[in-house]
C-alpha cells in the first residue's frame, strides 16, 4: 500500500513526464493526463489506485475549474452573444440530451449494455453534449480564428455549455432517487439551489468587494492569496453542507470575484492552482479506464466514438444552418465542437458515483470520450480542407471573396499589404494615408472590416496566410508587407508564402520580444519590431526625463539605442543632393559595390578583408536574385553586389579594399 507522499510523487512524476510527451507532440497537455491517468492506474501498470486521496486531489481540480468560469462570467458579454449563447447553445445541448433520451426509450429493443433507462439517459446526454474548452479555445487562438464568423460561434456554444454544467451538477444526483421522489427531490434541491444562490449572491455582493478590499490594503501577496482559498472553498463548503455540489459554491465565488476589481489579479494567482489541480482530476479520469475491457470490446468502443462524434456535428451544423450561418460556417462549427469535454467526465464521473449507469457502459463511453478529444486537433487542423470538399458552395464564396480582394487592388501599385487591422494595423494606415502612400489591409474580423469599410478603409476579409489571398491583395505590384499580429508561428508561414510569391518583398514583422528575432530573420523577415524592446526605451525615457535628465540627452540615448537595434535604420543610401548636407562624409551611410572579375576580393572570404579596421561592415550581399546574409567566411563571387555601411570616409576605404 502506498503513502500520501508516495501517490503524489507518482501522480506528480507521471505528469510532468505525461505533460512533455504530449507537448513535444504539439498535442493539449490534458490528453497527455488522461494517458498518463491510463498508465499507472489499477487496470495497467498499477502504480496508483483511485483512492480516497486521488479522489479528493481530483475534486478540488474540479473545484477551481468551475471557480475560473464564474470568474469568466460576465453579464455584458452573455447580453452581447445573446442569440448564440442563448439560441443556438441552449438548443445544442437541449437536443443532444433528447437524443439521447430518444435512444433510451428504444433501448428496451437493444442488446445490454444500451438498454438504458431515462435518468441514465439524461446524464449521459449532458455529459455528450459538452465539447472541450481548453483544446477548442487553445486552437481557435492559434488559428487568429475567434474573431471569426464560426469562432463567434463556436465560442458562443462553449459558453452555454459552461453555463449548462451548473443546473446539471444539481440534476444528476437527484436522478438516483426512487423514481416517485424524483419530483419533491428535483424541487426540494432546486428550492435549496435557489435558497443558497440567493444568500451568497445578495449578501456576497454586498461583502465581497469591501472585504478584498480591506485584504489587499494589507499589502500582503501572502495574505491574498490565503483569502482567496479560504473565499473559495468556503462558498464551496456552504453549497455542499445544502446539499448540492462543490463546484456549484466555487461558481458562485467565482461570478462575486468577477464583479470586483481584483477579478484579473485573481485569474493570474489562482491559475497555479487550477492547472495542477485540474491535471490531477484528468489523471483520475484516465485511471477509471480499463484497457482490457476496452481492448476486448474495440468494435463497441468503436461505435461509441462514430455515431456520437458524427450525430453531435450533423446537430451542431445544422443547428448554425438554421441560426443562419453558411454551410461552410456550419460545418466549421459542427467539426469544432464534434468532440467530448472536460465537463463531460465531470458529469459522468458524478453519473458514476450515483450509479445511475452501468460501470461496463461507462468504460465504453469513457474510452470513446478521450478518442474523441485525441482526434480533436487533427479534426480542427484540417477542417478547412473537409468543408471545401463537403460544402458545394463553398468554393463560390471563397473565389467571391478573392475577387472582391483582386477589383479593389487592381489598380493598385507599390501599395503596403498589411496584414493584420487591429490597433497596431489601423495607426499604421493613419501614417500611410497622411504620407499619401497607398496601402491596402487584409483581416480576419467580419464586424472591424464591415465598419472599417463603411467609413471608407481600404480593407477586405481576408486569410494573409493564404496564398490565393496574398496574391489577390496584389503582392507582385506591393512594394512592402507588414505583419501587424504578434504570433510568431502564422507570421513564419505567411513569410514562407511571400518567399514564394514575392522574394525581394521588404517584409517587417511585429514580434513580442527579441527571444523570436533569430527565427523570424531566419524565415525571410527583414526587419523584426519587438514590443518588449519599444515599450522599455518608453519606459525609460520618461523614467530619466521624471530624474532630471535633459531631453536632449535622453533623446539622443534612445535614438542610439534604437540604431544599434534596428539594422534598417541605421543609416542610407545617399543621393547627390545628401553631400551638401553632409559635407564631411561624417552620417553613416549604405553603399553598394558591384564586384567586378579582377576586383580584390573575388574568391576571398569577408573576414579576411579587413573592412571593420576601416570602420565599415557588410549588411549584405546580393547574389543574381539571392539575398546573402554575410558572415566572417562567406566566400565573394565575380558579380555580387556587396552592401557597405559605415561613414562616408569610411565607406570609400573599404569599397578600396573591395576593388584593389
Amino acid at each position: 500500500m502506498t503513502s500520501g507522499l508516495e501517490l503524489t510523487l507518482i501522480l506528480l512524476g507521471s505528469a510532468v513526464l505525461g505533460v512533455v510527451a504530449f507537448r513535444m507532440l504539439h498535442l493539449p497537455p490534458m490528453l497527455g493526463y488522461l494517458a498518463v491517468g491510463v498508465l499507472i492506474g489499477p487496470h495497467a501498470l498499477q502504480l496508483a489506485d483511485n483512492g480516497p486521496t486521488t479522489h479528493g486531489l481530483a475534486e478540488f481540480g474540479v473545484v477551481f475549474l468551475m471557480f475560473s468560469i464564474g470568474l469568466e462570467f460576465s453579464l455584458a458579454q452573455l447580453r452581447a452573444m445573446r442569440r448564440i449563447v442563448f439560441g443556438l447553445g441552449l438548443a445544442q445541448v437541449a437536443l443532444t440530451i433528447l437524443v439521447a433520451m430518444l435512444v433510451a426509450f428504444l433501448s428496451p429493443r437493444l442488446p445490454p449494455p444500451l438498454n438504458i433507462s431515462w435518468q441514465a439517459a439524461l446524464a449521459l446526454g449532458g455529459a455528450l453534449a459538452m465539447s472541450s474548452t481548453a483544446i477548442v479555445s487553445k486552437m481557435l487562438t492559434e488559428r487568429l480564428e475567434l474573431e471569426s464568423e464560426h469562432g463567434r460561434r463556436i465560442i458562443g456554444i462553449l459558453l452555454f455549455q459552461d453555463l449548462a454544467v451548473v443546473p446539471l451538477l444539481i440534476l444528476i444526483p437527484s436522478l438516483a432517487r426512487p423514481a416517485e421522489e424524483l419530483a419533491m427531490n428535483l424541487g426540494w434541491a432546486a428550492v435549496k439551489a435557489a435558497g443558497v444562490l440567493a444568500l451568497l449572491l445578495f449578501f456576497g455582493q454586498k461583502w465581497m468587494r469591501k472585504w478584498f478590499t480591506i485584504v489587499a490594503k494589507r499589502r500582503s501577496q501572502e495574505l491574498f492569496m490565503l483569502n482567496l482559498l479560504l473565499v473559495t472553498l468556503g462558498a464551496a463548503w456552504i453549497t455542499e453542507r445544502a446539499g448540492l455540489s462543490l463546484a456549484l459554491g466555487a461558481f458562485v465565488a467565482g461570478m462575486l470575484i468577477s464583479e470586483t476589481q481584483y477579478k484579473h489579479q485573481v485569474e493570474e494567482d489562482i491559475k497555479p492552482f487550477r492547472d495542477v489541480l485540474l491535471g490531477l482530476f484528468f489523471i483520475s479520469i484516465g485511471m477509471l479506464l480499463n484497457l482490457e475491457l476496452v481492448l476486448a470490446n474495440w468494435w463497441l468502443v468503436l461505435a461509441m466514438l462514430l455515431v456520437p462524434v458524427l450525430l453531435k456535428f450533423a446537430l451542431i451544423a445544422v443547428l448554425a444552418k438554421a441560426f443562419g450561418s453558411s454551410d461552410g460556417v456550419a460545418m466549421r462549427t459542427g467539426l469544432a465542437l464534434a468532440q467530448a469535454g472536460e465537463f463531460g467526465f465531470v458529469l459522468l464521473n458524478l453519473a458514476s458515483g450515483s450509479q445511475l449507469i452501468d460501470p461496463f457502459l461507462i468504460q465504453l463511453v469513457l474510452a470513446a470520450m478521450v478518442l474523441s478529444m485525441l482526434l480533436a486537433p487533427f479534426m480542427i487542423a484540417n477542417s478547412d480542407k473537409i468543408v471545401m470538399k463537403m460544402a458545394s458552395n463553398e468554393w463560390m464564396l471563397q473565389s467571391l471573396q478573392l475577387t472582391h480582394i483582386a477589383s479593389r487592388t487592381m489598380a493598385a501599385q507599390k501599395h503596403v499589404i498589411i496584414a493584420g487591422f487591429g490597433r497596431s494595423g489601423q495607426s499604421l494606415a493613419t501614417l500611410l494615408s497622411e504620407e499619401k502612400l497607398p496601402w491596402y489591409a487584409l483581416d480576419l474580423d467580419p464586424e472591424r472590416v464591415q465598419e472599417a469599410r463603411a467609413a471608407g478603409a481600404n480593407v477586405s476579409y481576408g486569410d494573409c496566410s493564404r496564398r490565393e489571398a496574398l496574391i489577390a491583395a496584389g503582392i507582385n505590384r506591393a512594394s512592402a508587407l507588414v505583419i501587424t499580429f504578434a504570433d510568431t508561428r502564422l507570421a513564419i508561414k505567411v513569410l514562407h508564402l511571400v518567399h514564394e510569391l514575392a522574394p525581394k518583398l521588404p517584409v517587417i514583422v511585429r514580434a513580442h520580444d527579441d527571444t523570436e528575432l533569430d527565427i523570424l530573420k531566419r524565415a525571410g523577415a527583414t526587419e523584426v519590431v519587438p514590443e518588449a524592446l519599444e515599450s522599455s526605451l518608453m519606459l525609460a525615457s520618461h523614467a530619466l526625463v521624471v530624474m532630471g535628465v535633459p531631453l536632449r540627452r535622453v533623446v539622443h540615448r534612445v535614438q542610439a539605442a534604437r540604431d544599434e537595434r534596428y539594422a534598417s535604420l541605421r543609416g542610407f543610401f545617399h543621393g547627390a543632393g545628401d553631400l551638401k548636407e553632409d559635407p564631411e562624409h561624417s552620417y553613416v551611410r549604405l553603399h553598394s559595390v558591384v564586384l567586378a572579375e579582377d576586383a580584390g576580393a573575388v574568391g576571398r572570404c569577408i573576414g579576411d578583408l579587413g573592412l571593420d579596421e576601416v570602420g565599415a561592415e557588410v549588411t549584405a550581399v546580393r547574389r543574381g536574385n539571392q539575398r546573402i546574409e554575410p558572415e566572417e567566411d562567406t566566400e565573394l563571387r565575380a558579380g555580387d553586389v556587396v552592401v557597405l555601411r559605415g561613414t562616408g570616409m569610411a565607406v570609400n576605404r573599404a569599397e578600396g579594399r573591395l576593388l584593389r
